[in-house]
């Protein structure tokens, strides 16, 4: 009797099988898991890891993590991890108690900022608190590029079969930061602003400023979140005026009612930046947020100008 085509096929296929060396039909490699905790260190990892790992925010979008608890559903999801990567100075310090409390406690931690110049904390409520270095390094074109080459370079001793494409992926994404600083320096070359005198309304900015010759001459909160007291708001007013500070900077999506007094009571100019931590998370998030701080700070600048 005669094998039907179909028939013969599949018994080609057995004696194949049959025939192949022991693990040649293996599964494939599972991809890498990495964690990460803040908006701009998704953007960092993605564009790092491209499709060879998956990222994992450990926190859901919508929460600060100024104010963050730890949650058991969060914890959980630690277990899962193959490595964190954390900011590590002072932004992300709920980290370490979730690890602990994991199902992982022992697990590989990529040290983010291990490269960067930190400046150190602003307001005297946050040093008080034990905040010695300013923890916003990432709100810096020249920090988050020297952060990406530690990342790529961590990850890379973690998973080293895809180092080589970590390590093409992070110089490609540096490139695009770098233009991005680029661009607005360009757009600088002849604002004439060398003597700009600028306020923050917290230590966040101090990073991005003096990427561009800024130093601040003032800043409100004595720490992140914190208020000042009246007797401190007209302090600093006071102070505003005696320096003459052109310029205030506030954070975008955070309204504050003493942020209008400072604005009636002094006439200064008011811009706000960015903080990159609100909205979902996306691989474009901190290009996009970034591009957008740097736009208001060409803008500030240039309606500074003499």
């Amino acid at each position: 009797m005669s094998i039907l085509p179909n028939r013969r096929l599949i018994l080609a296929g057995a004696l194949a099988a049959m025939a192949a060396p022991a693990g040649a039909f293996a599964a494939p490699t599972a991809r890498r898991r990495f964690g990460v905790t803040l908006h701009p260190y998704y953007s960092y990892v993605a564009n790092i890891v491209g499709d060879a790992a998956e990222v994992v925010p450990v926190i859901p979008a919508g929460f600060n993590p100024h104010a963050y608890e730890p949650r058991p559903e969060d914890i959980r999801r630690i277990g899962g991890l193959d490595a964190i990567v954390l900011n590590g100075i002072g932004h992300d310090d709920f980290a370490g108690r979730m690890i602990a409390a994991s199902s992982k406690p022992s697990l590989p931690v990529v040290e983010a900022n291990a490269d960067v110049p930190l400046l150190p904390a602003a307001g005297m409520a946050a040093r008080a608190a034990g905040k010695v270095v300013n923890p916003h390094s990432f709100l810096s074109i020249t920090n988050s590029i020297l952060q990406v080459s530690t990342i790529a370079r961590e990850l890379g001793r973690l998973d080293p079969d895809n180092a080589a494409a970590y390590t093409a992926n992070a110089r490609a994404y540096s490139r695009r930061l770098r233009q991005l600083r680029a661009d607005a320096l360009a757009k600088l070359a002849t604002a004439g602003t060398a003597s700009l005198r600028v306020a923050t309304i917290h230590g966040a900015y101090d990073y991005l400023l003096r990427e561009f010759g800024l130093e601040v001459s003032a800043v409100v909160e004595p720490a992140h979140g914190i208020e000042p007291s009246p007797a401190q708001l007209a302090e600093t007013i006071a102070t505003m005026r005696k320096l003459d500070v052109q310029v205030i900077f506030s954070e975008l999506n955070f309204p504050s009612a003493y942020v209008e007094t400072i604005r009636r009571e002094t006439g200064i100019r008011l811009y706000a930046f960015s903080h990159i931590s609100h909205g979902d998370y996306a691989p474009d998030l901190f290009e996009r947020e970034m591009a957008r701080n740097l736009d208001t700070l060409v803008l500030a600048m240039a309606e500074a100008a003499p």
